[in-house]
């Protein structure tokens, strides 16, 4: 069975990122265990400072346990100001140290997707994660894309996924990840 972790790029609850990732997971076949991320908000601010002391038992270690255990991950970012949300490059630049055993991005399977409200998706957020992931390497995977323009009419109210074309993209990524070795 592939263990995924699914991180939002977002902290908001309902997030359409976060609502995408849950969409993920109620389509995952029983051959994968899509685990959404729900701590990132958690993490202090990267600081060499206080690196030694959240290595160890701290929100920092705890998601880099939660990384290494997973035999992918899927990261489905917005594009804030043309780029990736602050909050998720904080948790890469947590994810890319190689203390105290060892940088848990380098040679970790990485499949990145992404919706906003806006009308032009997520293509620079997206290449910018990529590029980031890249000199963490890591292996982002090319999967069928996903860029999701006005995500705001995607959802029902009860947060399921209304909208076939975005439906069937998300599912032959899932599909994707259940495939990896």
């Amino acid at each position: 069975m592939n263990r995924i972790l699914a991180i939002p790029g977002s902290l908001r609850r309902e997030s359409v990122n976060r609502k995408l990732l849950h969409a993920a997971r109620g389509m995952a076949a029983t051959a994968l265990d899509i685990r959404i991320e729900e701590e990132l908000g958690a993490l202090p601010l990267f600081n060499e400072d206080i690196e030694p002391e959240m290595l160890h038992d701290s929100p920092v270690s705890a998601l880099r346990a939660r990384v290494e255990e997973s035999d992918a991950l899927l990261i489905a970012t917005p594009e804030y100001n043309q780029s990736i949300p602050g909050v998720l490059k904080n948790a890469v630049d947590w994810l890319s140290r190689p203390a105290p055993d060892r940088d848990v991005l380098a040679n970790k399977r990485v499949v990145v997707i992404g919706a906003t409200g806006g009308r032009w998706g997520t293509r620079l957020a997206q290449a910018a994660l990529r590029q980031t992931l890249f000199a963490t390497e890591s292996h982002v995977l090319i999967a069928p894309p996903l860029y999701v323009a006005d995500a705001g009419s995607l959802f029902y109210a009860c947060g399921d996924l209304r909208d076939e074309r975005t439906r069937a993209s998300l599912g032959r990524i899932v599909e994707f990840l259940a495939a990896i070795d």
